[in-house]
């Protein structure tokens, strides 16, 4: 989760997106999974990496060299794994993935067969994708959301996301670490670590943080480990980790993808969402990635606003005509990400784009408490009600017994930080309780019909526009994260779409810039995104320096 606008005792928790404010280095070695992980006092110097015939290679571009013979699925996973173990596991260790499925040839073997015999299925058949490690999958693999108290426990269905993806004909690849809990533990948490995976890095500068809970998606797919990932995000762990390592990152509407199989923290707020390094990528996984769910009654709004395939959207002059608005109350807390979106507002406004400046969502900052507190119930409820899902296969029914695990196993799972959150969700009662479904109540007031769809009615807009964050900031295990800014909290709350791309880079490292509005509005919000993302072109590959040169002033 993300935002600036928590109070001061709150900031540095969770996902709440978090941007670059310099502190203590540290990072983490990759021992063998489950074991404690050894910290360094500052990076080694990594090994140069050599360039990959895969880099910045596309969906479109692999189903083009799969119909010429240049790859199959098997080869390209093949390449993938190699590539994994090479800057992943070896070389300057991103740590980004925390398990491969080792399935995952077999799976790419068989539909080479298939396209042989009938064709592809559709334009991921065959591709290689990442997800997070709180997404389910019935098979050999773990799903731990990085902690050490399901290690062992395995799910017995996929997660619906998981069975999109498998039926669309996606290889899933293996699964990407984690802020633990998906950040929820506690308020002085470090995004990226888990007890299980230890540090993920961020590969354009190795003692920076990935930020976010999705931060070995957002690092993996990045560095060209796999075509493209999956996060969630509940605030800002989409869209945090999208900015801070230059990729394209969608939180969709609540309810356009299916929660069931998911890790929880939040059913009003949580969602998984595509991650890739393209818009046009991120428009793909997406209409893979969605669909009408029994099993989730939030998914049976989505009937008639899915879309198959929403790259029929993406439109190179989509700027012209859009009105955007600013939401100046999110700027501020960098003068170069300011002067930055200011230099590309203008640009937007040149490719026809009509600017209202500003269009201030007049409740930020009024609903931070309440999301909190919705927080506090919803984790309790829905944690217990994902974990009955696990059956016998798991001794942890609850988040009391998460507790319990973790002071038992206090020297691997809380070197760093505790679980004051856990603790005071462990307090909360039912989800029937007054002070829970008063705060949801005002939440949805605050967000939507005084916050979000209040500013666009009023001023006509198609979108909202904000910085979603600033650089990524030094990692620090000893203090934990360091707020800056960001804007995911808005859209988070209200349980509407939020798109990330890449909006250039201060210092060598990314900035993105967010676009958000309504529910269901990922058609527009694409359309937006990807003609900004052709204006622009912003993104750059990492480099996967140990620091960053920064001249002194």
């Amino acid at each position: 989760m993300s935002t600036d606008s928590l109070p001061p005792k709150y900031k540095s928790r969770r996902n709440f997106l978090r941007a670059g404010v310099t502190a203590t280095i540290a990072t983490a070695a990759y021992p063998a999974l489950g074991s404690t992980r050894v910290v360094n006092p500052a990076p080694a110097p990594a090994p140069a990496v050599k360039d990959s015939e895969l880099d910045e290679i596309t969906i479109d571009d692999l189903q083009k060299a799969f119909q010429s013979g240049q790859y199959s699925s098997r080869s390209l996973t093949e390449k993938y794994l190699a590539r994994i173990q090479e800057i992943d596991k070896a070389g300057p260790m991103l740590n980004s993935v925390i398990e491969l499925n080792p399935e995952a040839l077999h799976i790419a073997e068989a539909l080479d067969q298939e396209r042989k015999v009938k064709g592809p299925r559709g334009p991921l058949h065959g591709i290689p994708v990442l997800i997070k490690d709180n997404i389910d999958t019935s098979d050999r693999m773990n799903t731990t959301a990085g902690s050490l108290a399901l290690l062992g426990s395995r799910p017995p269905n996929d997660a619906f996301v998981a069975a999109q993806l498998r039926k669309a004909g996606a290889v899933i690849l293996g699964k990407t670490n984690l802020s633990e809990w998906a950040n929820i533990r506690s308020s002085h948490s470090t995004s990226g670590w888990s007890g299980r995976g230890g540090l993920t890095r961020n590969p354009y500068a190795l003692d920076r943080n990935p930020c976010g809970s999705s931060s070995g998606t957002g690092a993996a797919v990045s560095a060209n480990l796999c075509v493209a990932g999956v996060g969630t995000e509940t605030d800002g762990s989409v869209v945090c980790p999208a900015s801070a390592n230059g990729l394209a990152g969608l939180k969709p509407t609540v309810g356009l993808v299916s929660r069931t199989g998911i890790v929880p923290i939040s059913h009003s707020q949580d969602t998984a969402g595509p991650m890739a390094r393209t818009v046009r990528d991120v428009a793909i996984l997406l209409g893979a990635m969605a669909g009408t769910d029994p099993q989730d009654p939030a998914t049976a709004d989505s009937q008639g606003k899915l879309s198959p395939d929403y790259t029929r959207y993406l439109d190179p002059a989509g700027l012209k005509g859009a009105r955007l608005g600013v939401v100046r109350k999110y700027f501020g807390f960098n003068d170069a990400v300011d002067q930055l979106m200011d230099t590309l507002i203008g640009e937007m406004k040149r490719a026809g784009a009509e600017i209202v400046d500003p269009a201030d969502i007049p409740t930020i900052g009024k609903f931070d408490e309440s999301e909190l507190t919705v927080f506090y119930y919803e984790l309790k409820a829905d944690l217990a009600a994902y974990l009955a899902r696990r059956g016998s296969s798991s001794p942890i029914k609850s988040l009391k017994d998460v507790i319990e695990f973790n002071e038992l196993n206090r020297g691997r799972e809380m070197p760093y930080f505790g679980q004051d959150i856990f603790l005071k969700s462990e307090q909360k009662g039912p989800l029937t309780s007054k002070e829970y479904l008063d705060a949801l109540a005002l939440n949805r007031q605050l967000t939507r019909s005084e916050g979000i769809d209040f500013v666009m009615d009023k001023f006509k807009l198609d979108a909202l526009v904000a910085p979603t964050g600033g650089p990524a900031w030094l990692t620090d295990l000893i203090n934990g994260d360091h707020a800056a800014g960001g804007s995911s909290s808005a859209a988070a709350v209200a349980g509407y779409p939020n798109i990330n791309v890449t909006a250039g880079h201060l210092w060598g490292l990314p900035v993105g810039i967010s676009f958000f509005g309504r529910a269901w509005s990922e058609p527009t919000l694409l359309k937006i995104a990807y003609s900004f993302e052709q204006l622009t072109k912003a993104r750059q590959k990492p480099r996967f320096l140990p620091t960053m040169d920064i001249p002194a002033s």
